[in-house]
């Protein structure tokens, strides 16, 4: 449809990019309209996370969009180069797109075209989102005939397949699209025909077993096939995704119980064992000095007390009184 070129502003001294319709293209009346509505729909957006219109207009015969150049890659860059991320870094890249969402639908603009190729990684680590030509506003009018598909198949809501009316969850089930392939390296869904695209759609596979359960809850959810079952806006989808790798505060605790050791029933057992060998040795001694072993003495229990000190007192007394 276009052709981006690196540019120069000379009146501000930056770079900037330049987007051009190609020659063929400019010749049609839709695309044309289509091509100016997009610079009208980017212009009302400002936002950390939304590619800056700066400028539009028209140059023999072609349209054009003066934009902020983004130095970095593409989120299709990134994962060519590295096939999936970890998590952390995953879901950092998908909320930073949801709350440039988030601001384009309190504008009242649905992007219906969030893909990998559209998001862009500036070297700075903050996620860009690009190219609204297929953006829609609660205001336009439809620039294509019933049943046309916008967009990459494999980051399409059913209801955007089925040709029906789309809104800002349209938007969210592609930004789970995105999270799942960066999370697995393949997109969730593939299709080999617009029959296969407008087909019920079963659970994709499984994510890989280091994403958190909490992380990939949150991806299930995106893809929903009923737009009702999905995130209710994209503030919405961009705290759950942060949430879904904090620690459970569920996780057991473990505590630990400190118990006061009690000493004076420890002694009374000590005297206690004493005694017991004391008197263990007296015995022995008796015995082995010959002659016929004494009468065994009378000896008279040792009083009991319900209180520790009391009963060691009575036991020391007990001790004093029978050893000799």
């Amino acid at each position: 449809m276009a052709s981006v070129y690196l540019g120069h502003d000379g009146q501000l001294e930056r770079r900037v990019a330049v987007k051009l319709l190609a020659p063929g293209v400019a010749r049609d009346h839709d695309l044309r309209r289509r091509f100016a509505r997009e610079s009208r729909l980017a212009a009302r957006l400002s936002h950390p996370n939304v590619v800056a219109v700066y400028d539009a207009g028209e140059e023999d015969g072609r349209p054009y969009i003066v934009m902020e150049y983004v130095e970095g890659e593409t989120v299709a860059d990134v994962l060519r180069r590295r096939g999936s991320l970890p998590p952390e870094e995953a879901v950092e890249i998908a909320a930073q797109v949801c709350a440039g969402l988030a601001h384009a639908h309190a504008h009242g603009l649905v992007h219906r075209d969030v893909k990998p190729q559209n998001l862009l990684v500036a070297r700075d680590g903050r996620v860009k989102i690009a190219d609204f030509g297929v953006a829609r506003g609660d205001d336009a009018s439809k620039l294509t005939q019933a049943g046309t598909v916008l967009g990459t198949a494999a980051y399409l809501s059913p209801e955007q397949a089925a040709g029906a009316e789309v809104g800002p969850r349209s938007d969210l089930y592609s930004v789970g699209a995105v999270l799942y392939e960066l999370l697995s390296g393949a997109t969730p869904y593939r299709f080999e025909s617009l029959a296969g695209l407008a087909a019920p759609r079963k659970p994709p596979p499984p994510l890989p077993p280091h994403v958190p359960p909490t992380l990939a809850d949150v991806v299930a959810r995106c893809l929903a096939p009923d737009p009702n079952d999905r995130p209710a806006s994209a503030a919405e989808l961009e705290r759950d995704l942060r949430r879904a790798l904090e620690p459970s505060s569920e996780a057991p605790t473990v505590r630990i119980v400190r118990t006061r050791r009690r000493l004076r029933p420890a002694i009374v057992v000590v005297i206690l064992a004493a005694a017991i060998a004391l008197a263990a040795g007296v015995v022995l001694a008796t015995r082995g000095s010959g002659g016929s072993p004494p009468a065994p003495p009378v000896v008279q229990p040792v009083p009991h007390s319900n209180d520790a000190a009391q009963q060691a007192r009575n036991l020391a007394d007990w001790l004093r009184r029978n050893s000799r």
